[in-house]
């Protein structure tokens, strides 16, 4: 007879951030493109974001957050057992990132691979897959990185994009933890449809990078903003409603919602549609823009650090993003009682 397998419950033994010195406000873009801090911040919440410097790449921001995460956790490189990368922005179309990361960290026979999710969705989507491999006693620590430079794939000729994307990265450090605490229920869904909704044309098989494409600007990220407006304020409550089904805890008893940080006004609605005071909602876009999936890492990091988020309190994590992919999470955050 095969032995039972394990299966654990799986926390968040810490988190990390890394944010590029340089600061981009509105007023700075002002000066490069047609658009005003009042638009900006009426139409997305957004004040200023972080710019990669031109000798920085997206692994660069990744060792620095996984190093912010280690010493946080109180443990060394040689304890992870695994790391994932979930960026959307990689160094290089191929291999993967993680391997990159680790090669500037100097880990070595550790396996790493990337997660893609549509970048905006990754801060749910690697995290979920990371935690599978705690969850089944594959591993005991794993780390699940966001680097992102996305200020490299966008255009100045389109102001829709330009203004709304920043750089930054965070981290997950992973480990299993006792019954009913940690991650409490994850949901994940793509919707096809929306494939072209938010997406770079060119790079790939179906649109190779010839003289004539990059001319045309298609090796940028373009977005239908209206259609990502419309699936995202939609998206939220129904993903809130479906954890609270799950977990059978009242919406009211969600001590903090953290969602995509893609524009104010749909965070605003789509809490609002939930009946959930917008009070409750964790915000960075303000400070940083769109980091995609790095946003979620980096607001769990600054709001542990200013005491808004200990442990005990549930908190959602929200997501959407290209592909369109979508997820959620519900969280009874850890504090080191918990891990086991």
């Amino acid at each position: 007879m095969s032995e039972k397998q394990t299966v654990n419950n799986v926390g968040i033994l810490a988190t990390g951030k890394y944010l590029p010195e340089h600061v981009m406000t509105n007023a700075d873009l002002e000066k490069i493109i047609d658009t005003s801090d009042e638009w900006i911040v009426n139409k997305l919440g957004i004040h200023e974001r972080r710019f990669a410097t031109s000798d920085e790449v997206t692994s660069d921001l990744g060792v620095n957050a996984i190093m912010d995460a280690v010493n946080r956790a109180g443990i060394s490189l040689d304890d992870i057992d695994l790391l994932i990368s979930g960026s959307n922005t990689p160094d290089h179309q191929s291999p993967q990132l993680a391997t990159m990361i680790m090669r500037k960290l100097g880990m070595k026979n550790t396996p790493g691979f990337d997660v893609r999710s549509g970048g905006c969705s990754s801060g749910v989507f690697s995290l979920s897959v990371g935690a599978k491999f705690i969850s089944d006693g594959t591993y005991k620590t794993v780390a699940v990185v966001i680097p992102e430079i996305n200020s490299k794939v966008v255009t100045w000729k389109d102001r829709t994009t330009s203004v709304i994307l920043g750089d930054g990265a965070g981290c997950y450090i992973l480990r299993a933890t006792k019954r009913n605490t940690g991650i409490l229920h994850t949901e994940l869904g793509s919707d096809p449809s929306g494939y072209f909704a938010a997406y770079v044309p060119a790079g790939g098989n179906a649109l190779p990078l010839t003289k004539e494409n990059i001319d045309e600007g298609l090796q940028y990220f373009h977005m239908n903003g209206p259609d990502v407006y419309r699936f995202g304020t939609e998206i939220i409550p129904k993903l809130a409603l479906r954890l609270t089904s799950k977990t059978e805890i009242p919406i009211e008893g969600v001590d903090l919602f953290l969602t995509h940080q893609a524009n104010i006004n749909i965070i605003r609605k789509g809490l609002e549609d939930v009946g959930v005071p917008f009070e409750k909602a964790l915000l960075n876009l303000d400070r940083y823009g769109n980091m995609a999936g790095a946003n979620l890492p980096v607001a769990l990091t600054e709001a542990v650090d200013d005491g808004i988020l200990t442990p005990g309190k549930i908190i959602y994590l929200i997501v959407f993003g290209a592909g369109l992919s979508y997820g959620a999470m519900a969280i009874r955050w850890c504090g080191p009682e918990d891990f086991i």
